[in-house]
């Protein structure tokens, strides 16, 4: 199962019911929220000069060797964090 982080940002934001909008694209690409504040944004510091498409991760070989299956799917997982975050923020 594959996701972005675009995917990973839109989710964590509805979870936390704060809405948000797009603009521009690539390294230019950034999220504004319904007052215009850039609550989203590339750093082009952390951008690899050779920088992949895609990276998955794999854990077949726990899933053999340990016997380990996940126990919760990506959704539950953000929500998970965004609640445990917005609880800390408090």
């Amino acid at each position: 199962e594959t996701h972005s982080v675009r995917e990973f940002c839109e989710l964590a934001f509805a979870v936390a019911e704060l809405p948000i909008t797009w603009e521009g694209s690539g390294v230019e690409e950034r999220a504004i929220d319904p007052n215009g504040r850039v609550v989203i944004e590339i750093d082009p510091r952390y951008f690899r000069p050779a920088e992949v498409d895609l990276l998955c991760g794999d854990a077949s070989k726990a899933q053999r060797e340990l016997k380990w299956r996940p126990k919760v799917g990506f959704r539950e997982l953000v929500q998970l964090m965004v609640e445990a975050d917005m609880r800390e923020s408090r």
